[in-house]
């Protein structure tokens, strides 16, 4: 659908069962520093399969895929710079891009779902609410910055599930990062967050934050490539990998 056109506000909730990924796609000059971003920094990044340069496809992660048209939304940035948002980038690809593949949230909802935790974003149709941390991230090269969550208000028992849900799934961020008391962590106000669409947040609730796939799109930023490739925020690429394959062993 989406290789056809289809637009989503977000895949959040789409293709319930099936794991979902945060892309970013860099010229290959920049492969080894950015590996090592991901790998200093697993919560944030945690990587699913790395291309070879020009690779368009991701036969461990899905059949017939296509990276160039696949992604629901993409971001393109020059020299450090957002210059647009598009759906597909056949025009702009280039032999020498390697395609990073990282876990997202979206994966572990349906395990919070399916264990009769409600999420409101999905509950309300919109996108995670997801802010910029004062959480320094390991740098490697020209990559550095501060992680990116995303949130999600949830009763106190559920905080405590959702723990113990995501623990057995560092593929797609694993534990929360922070819970409680925004502020510790840099955010002033959850009711503006800085991509996404804002939740409400009930009383005896509590805000439950998680590393988030973002964090990369702020590195990029401060890194100043010439040019880079990223999914848009909440508008990921879907697999055909079932999310139990990404539970840990």
């Amino acid at each position: 659908m989406i290789r056809e056109g289809h637009r989503f506000t977000t895949t959040s909730g789409i293709s319930l069962g099936y794991a979902q990924a945060n892309i970013v796609i860099l010229p290959s000059g920049y492969a080894a520093d950015f590996h090592r971003f991901c790998t200093l920094n697993r919560k944030a990044c945690p990587l699913l399969y790395v291309s070879e340069p020009g690779q368009t496809d991701a036969p461990a992660l899905a059949e017939n895929l296509d990276i160039r048209t696949d992604v629901a939304g993409y971001r393109i940035y020059l020299n450090g710079e957002l210059t647009g948002q598009r759906p597909s980038i056949d025009d702009l690809w280039r032999e020498d891009f390697v395609t990073f593949y990282i876990g997202c949230s979206f994966s572990f909802e349906e395990a919070l779902i399916s264990h009769g935790i409600p999420l409101r974003h999905i509950d309300n149709g919109g996108n995670v609410s997801m802010f910029n941390t004062n959480i320094p991230l390991h740098s490697s090269g020209p990559f550095q910055g501060n992680v990116v969550v995303s949130y999600r208000p949830l009763r106190p028992a559920d905080a405590i599930r959702a723990i113990q849900i995501t623990s057995d799934m560092s593929q797609v961020h694993g534990a929360p990062v922070h819970i409680g008391n925004p502020a510790q962590i840099g955010i002033e106000d959850v009711s503006t967050p800085d991509y996404g669409d804002p939740v409400e947040i009930r009383d005896g609730e509590i805000e439950t934050f998680w590393a988030c796939g973002v964090s990369p799109q702020a590195a990029l930023t401060r890194a100043g490539l010439p040019i880079a490739i990223t999914h848009s925020p909440g508008q990921m690429l879907i697999l055909d990998t079932p999310n139990w394959m990404l539970r840990n062993a």
